[in-house]
């Protein structure tokens, strides 16, 4: 049985003569602070190709110290959720953690990659309840890594020092932040590697940056967010072995990565870039069919309760439930079967392979002023087609400028920090609201579909009939109307 938490770490590189600060002060009353030593030993996991690693996802056997056991670590926003398995009879990969990294892991087996080793002095800052608030964990680590990480023969052993600093579950952000600030001021520096296992997978370092300080500014901060979109689709593949339900969060994830393809197509490659809009495009339609009737399940089931029920007029609630459940079931394993497919591990091969390094053109080197320029057009095109749709009211033409005020949004997320904190902010609330509105819109005009089919089924079955459904039409004919008239307003 594996049990799961979410983790919130920083990590800085030190010397070998670093001393960590003071802590004593930070400790609040009725706290303490414990200072102890542990021993850590961890197997890494991962393809012959480092799918894993390439994705952010740590596989790991450790042993020592309380936590020993298999731990699978996945981004999860700004933070990590481990989940974790004890050991077993034998060293073998628990078969839950293998199917739930069957996905990023593209069918490969799975192998040791790396052995690492680490001392762990460790800083643990308790409240008065004995609850731990973060631990400050100065770590001196050996690693030896597997030869086919290194590109030759034998193993590639090195050793360095860092230190984290984790949160506890009744820390707060502001405690880390004010620990960094004491790591950094004696002289620690942010970590340039995001875990252990890539440092002693790539111990001489990142790659040195393109000399066009034009395309870096573009590199950035597109990868800066391709990244974060593909942290949702992937963290979404993997909850999905799970079991849970991440379908909206994926969803928006690929909604957010397909913007950035078109918003800014003049500094990607045309043919690399329309085959993974094509790409993502299948899959987010395979997944909206799950998320529509968990939408209109929602809807529908609160349209019911606010009716008198005098207007209730036979088992509406039930036929509304049992219709759209089965087929939100049946669509969920339409989704299951899809991530086990090759075309599906095609596209998140191809993510792995844009989130640090999309195949940029020569626009690039125009740096910051091609992605102004881009996200302006964005939201000139949103405008036009806002206004144009309210002039003829097509549903249609609301759905278009739907898509580009969700387009000019998240032009604006990504170039926020190009044109002031306060501008950037309110062109995104701008167009976010835009959004929402004509979302509304939309999910009364898909509502109109689905409420004609399920009375059409009422009306041809013994002991129901359509009334309820026919009033429930109406309700969603005025709401429809309601969000045109709210959008107009928009534009006033």
């Amino acid at each position: 049985m594996s049990t799961a938490q979410q983790e919130r770490e920083d990590k800085y590189d030190v010397g070998a003569d670093f001393a960590v600060p003071d802590l004593d002060d930070l400790v609040p009353p009725g706290g303490r602070l414990d200072e102890d030593t542990v021993t850590l030993d961890n197997e890494y996991f991962d393809t012959t190709d480092r799918d894993l690693l390439r994705q952010h996802i740590t596989l790991r056997r450790r042993t020592g110290d309380t936590d020993a056991g298999w731990q699978l670590k996945v981004p999860d926003r700004k933070a990590r959720t481990e989940i974790r398995v004890p050991l077993g009879a034998d060293d073998s990969v628990p078969g839950e953690l293998a199917t739930l990294i069957s996905g990023v892991a593209l069918g490969k087996p799975v192998h040791p990659v790396a052995s690492i080793s680490t001392v762990r002095r460790r800083r643990r800052l308790l409240d008065p309840d004995g609850n731990l608030l973060t631990e400050v964990a100065d770590d001196t680590v050996h690693a030896t890594a597997a030869a086919a990480a290194s590109g030759g023969d034998g193993a590639v052993a090195s050793e360095w020092r860092e230190v984290e600093v984790e949160l506890g579950e009744r820390g707060d952000g502001t405690l880390l932040e004010a620990i960094g600030k004491r790591l950094t001021r004696d002289g620690a520096c942010p970590s340039r590697y995001p875990s252990k296992l890539s440092r002693a997978l790539n111990p001489n370092g990142p790659g040195p940056a393109d000399d066009d300080s034009g395309v870096e500014v573009v590199r950035e901060l597109l990868t800066a967010y391709l990244d974060t979109q593909v942290q949702a689709i992937v963290g979404g593949d993997v909850w999905l072995r799970r079991g849970l339900d991440p379908v909206h969060a994926t969803r928006v994830g690929i909604r957010r990565f397909r913007s950035t393809l078109r918003v800014f197509k003049k500094m990607l490659d045309p043919a690399a870039r329309t085959r993974l809009d094509e790409e993502l495009s299948w899959y987010a339609g395979v997944l909206g069919e799950v998320r529509d009737r968990q939408v209109q399940r929602a809807r529908f089931a609160a349209a019911v309760a606010d009716l008198p029920d005098e207007l209730v007029l036979g088992p509406v609630a039930a036929r509304i439930e049992n219709d759209l459940l089965a087929e939100q079931l049946r669509y969920r394993a339409e989704v299951m079967e899809t991530v086990d497919g090759d075309r599906y591990r095609a596209v998140l091969a191809a993510l792995a392979r844009w989130r640090t390094a999309p195949p940029l053109t020569e626009d690039a080197t125009a740096g910051e002023r091609v992605l102004k320029k881009a996200a302006r057009k964005a939201r000139r095109k949103a405008d036009r087609r806002l206004a144009s749709a309210l002039d003829d009211g097509d549903d249609e033409a609301l759905h278009r400028a739907r898509k580009a005020a969700k387009r000019a949004r998240y032009a604006g997320e990504l170039t926020r920090g190009l044109v002031g904190k306060k501008k950037g902010k309110k062109r995104v609330a701008e167009y976010k609201k835009v959004q929402k509105v004509l979302g509304e819109h939309q999910d009364s005009v898909v509502a109109l579909g689905t409420l004609r089919t399920l009375g059409a089924r009422a009306g041809n079955t013994d002991g129901e009939n359509g009334f309820t459904f026919g009033l429930l039409y109406g309700l969603e004919l005025q709401a429809a109307r309601r969000a045109r008239d709210d959008a107009a307003r928009l534009t006033t």
